[in-house]
């Protein structure tokens, strides 16, 4: 392979030269950065992703591996080793000479700091299928039915012959696994040779391909413990698969291969021993790897700061540990550089105002728990107006009139998939009081929105620049006042002033903030009101301290809580014996009786279940979902929550992002930009369009985990809401037939031909019959 070294603006490296970059200072910066990824393919302790590459030959899709070098370990590894991008390309190019297929390497990017990333970027395989799900398919016996296009046994030999020929030619790859193998049939799928191809009659032979290269070791010549280690990582569950594979490996290969059978042929007892233990012992490891993982991130989560992702700025030099923060842009929060030790310092330095606040939240809760219990006995006695599905926005300058379109379209108007039913939904507009640069896009939104309609209201987040610079506070809240309380009345002030790395450490400094806020929009618009204190997750004892604590400046027309339930799971599930519905009548009966709150009403101004979209997921990858879950789940909290008829709005945040959005416009290979409408978009749509100022009538009679809950709309229409709490199908009945299904996106379905009907996790509406 024929290469070129470069080194610009901090990063070095080689480029195959089959793939000559004009712009190349533009082309490592785009591949370096996590937030030009079209799609995440892996997200863990290394993370890939696609990125389409411009090049002299035209826009090439690549996947991009970024290995991170933080710790002495990784630091001292690459030292006498090199980094593992640097392993991966040697490797690439030992398996391209010993005619072993892989993706074509194009480029190795190295970080000129020790401790900086590396990438290993190569071509992007399509039409490819990894050799985990067939293997997985085959344990089950279910491969035949699920992968007709390439038999278990055809796949059993040609993984053989491809273990059987790295370690011909002195590759002992080290993680020749079924997730590493990549599957194509004919063609040149993943680029390169064709090792692991078999004649099978068929007309397209089957193609093997290695990924995931850095750990190989070259130049070496295995013991027969080497071998079987290497065979024993590869999951082949049945006994009989077990057999043909071993026997493929140590035998006589099949007849035309070319390949010749490994010194000393066929599998002695030895090495049936062998690939015994070590098959055992590595399916016990990974046994174990997954118990202790969450133990170990329990166990140094408490003492050491964790590990950070490859984008996110280093701290500010020479910064306390309370000033250690900078901004993770594709998550769109702080990051806070402190270890565990410095933030308990630091609450340890602020311990009286953190036992005032356990004070007043133990002085408040005997009240609140009464109130909470007469408030759940008389829940669902009365109809209540389904209302208040909204979502939370940014601006996106790329495109304006499109974000325009897409709010619009949640209720059906122009540029929607549907006809107009509902009126327009309330959108809440995070203001960046610390980015005056981007003040002109926010107010421009704000006066779309206002026009078209909307009911605009607006957070102000702090960072901890402004709280520890308060005229910078006051003179930016004093702009944001004159220029927007225009277009609406509501501003919450704060954002997750629980959590230290939004800047707010002790309620001396929320009040402060609060009393200059009150203070400009005041001044601005009279009947202004301050919505919060914005606590994020189910933390009411912040909640309930802020409200009933005696501080000057701490008062709120309305309470607001960022109410995430994502690390729960399903929004039924129970935390400290509380599920969603239990956790807004709690949020509710803190506001009725906080001595800070001036009226009850309630607002939950964030939710969202994050996607497994790497680090554009704010809450990690333990907590994230895929797509089609997420819709799930946002219609049925959406259900939940406004069903109380305790909370006024609750929005999504937020309608574009990358990993959490509603939608999302990634950059296609000619390099335009469109908003892709992921599936929650379209069930929050047909939520806010089928439900819309109905009349909730409260949940009809079922069995766990079937849940109904009937509307009557303002035509005399009635509806039900139906869906299973559980992973599993449930049955139920409805009231009498349905003349009409939806599904959760708003398609036509089959109605069910009596009353009893099968939900499943996915919310189904019934339209029923006129009584």
């Amino acid at each position: 392979m024929e290469i070129e070294a470069f080194a610009v603006a901090g990063w070095h490296g080689v480029v195959s030269r089959r793939y000559p970059l004009p712009r190349l200072r533009e082309a490592i910066a785009r591949l370096t950065d996590p937030a030009a990824a079209v799609e995440t393919l892996h997200w863990g302790r290394n993370y890939l992703y696609v990125v389409h590459l411009e090049t002299a030959r035209g826009t090439v899709p690549v996947v991009v591996k970024q290995f991170r070098h933080e710790s002495a370990r990784a630091r001292l590894a690459r030292r006498l080793k090199g980094s593992k991008a640097e392993r991966a390309w040697a490797t690439a190019e030992a398996l391209s000479a010993a005619g072993i297929d892989t993706p074509e390497p194009i480029l190795r990017i190295e970080s000129d700091e020790p401790s900086g990333p590396s990438f290993f970027v190569s071509r992007f395989a399509e039409g490819v299928t990894e050799a985990r799900y067939l293997l997985r398919a085959a344990a089950a016996g279910e491969a035949e039915a699920r992968f007709p296009e390439y038999p278990v046994d055809e796949l059993l030999d040609a993984l053989a012959a491809l273990a059987r020929r790295l370690h011909e030619n002195g590759i002992w790859f080290r993680d020749l696994t079924s997730g590493n193998v990549l599957l194509s049939r004919g063609g040149t799928g993943a680029g390169g040779a064709t090792a692991g191809t078999l004649p099978t009659g068929k007309a397209e032979p089957l193609r093997l391909a290695l990924v995931d290269l850095n750990r190989a070791r070259l130049g070496r010549r295995l013991t027969v413990s080497e071998r079987s280690r290497e065979l024993a990582r590869m999951p082949i569950l049945r006994p009989e698969h077990r057999e043909r594979f071993l026997r493929a490996y140590w035998g006589e290969p099949p007849a035309g291969t070319g390949d010749r059978g490994q010194e000393g042929g066929g599998v002695s007892r030895l090495r049936r021993l062998l690939y015994f233990l070590y098959h055992h012992a590595f399916l016990w490891k990974n046994r174990m790897k997954r118990r202790l993982r969450g133990l170990r991130s329990l166990l140094t989560g408490r003492l050491v700061a964790r590990g950070t992702h490859a984008h996110i700025p280093k701290a500010p030099g020479g910064a306390p540990s309370r000033e250690r923060v900078v901004w993770d842009h594709l998550s769109d929060q702080p990051h806070l550089h402190a270890t565990p030790v410095e933030k308990l310092a630091a609450r340890l330095g602020d311990a009286r105002s953190h036992l005032e606040e356990a004070a007043a939240a133990a002085g408040a809760a005997p009240r609140i728990f009464r109130r909470y219990r007469e408030l759940r006995r008389r829940l669902y006695l009365e109809p209540v107006t389904f209302a208040g599905a909204g979502v939370a926005v940014r601006p996106w300058p790329e495109d304006p009139e499109a974000l325009l379109e897409l709010v619009a379209g949640l209720s059906g108007e122009a540029g929607a998939e549907a006809a107009p039913r509902a009126e327009p939904v309330p959108v809440l507009l995070r203001l960046h009081p610390w980015e005056p640069e981007g003040r002109d896009y926010e107010e421009a939104l704000a006066r779309e929105l206002a026009g078209r309609g909307h009911e605009v209201s607006f957070a102000l987040p702090q960072i901890r620049q402004l709280v520890t610079d308060r005229p910078r506070w006051r003179e930016a809240v004093a702009e944001i006042a004159e220029r927007f309380a225009p277009f609406g009345r509501s501003f919450q002030v704060g954002q997750a002033v629980n959590r230290s790395k939004w800047g707010v450490w002790n309620p001396d400094e929320y009040a402060a903030l609060l009393a200059d806020a009150r203070e400009a929009l005041g001044r601005a618009r009279p009947e202004a009101e301050i919505l919060g204190p914005a606590v994020i997750d189910f933390e009411y004892h912040a909640t309930a301290a802020l409200l009933n604590l005696d501080r000057p400046g701490l008062a709120f027309d309305a309470v607001s809580a960022l109410l995430y339930v994502d690390r729960r799971g399903a929004p039924e599930n129970r935390q400290a014996g509380f599920d969603t519905v239990d956790k807004v009548v709690l949020l509710r009966a803190i506001a009725e009786t906080a001595r800070n709150a001036g009226s009850e009403r309630c607002w939950i101004t964030e939710v969202n279940w994050p996607l497994l979209e790497g680090p554009h997921a704010p809450a990690g990858r333990s907590v994230a979902v895929d797509e089609e879950t997420q819709a799930d789940y946002l219609a049925r909290y959406y259900l939940l929550a406004l069903g109380t008829g305790l909370v006024e709005r609750v929005f999504w945040w937020q309608a574009v992002a990358r990993g959490y959005g509603l939608a999302w416009a990634p950059q296609d290979r000619a390099g335009a930009h469109g908003f892709r409408r992921r599936p929650a978009y379209r069930a929050l749509a047909t939520l806010v369009r089928e439900l819309g100022g109905a009349s909730f009538l409260g949940p009809l009679p079922s069995s766990p985990p079937a849940r109904l809950y009937r509307f009557r709309r303002a035509g005399g229409d009635e509806l039900v809401a139906g869906w299973s709490a559980a992973a599993r199908p449930a049955e139920a009945e409805l009231p009498r037939p349905a003349r009409e299904a939806l599904t959760r996106g708003g398609a036509p379905a089959p109605p069910p031909a009596g009353t009893g009907v099968t939900l499943t996790p996915s919310p189904r509406y019934f339209i029923l019959e006129d009584e």
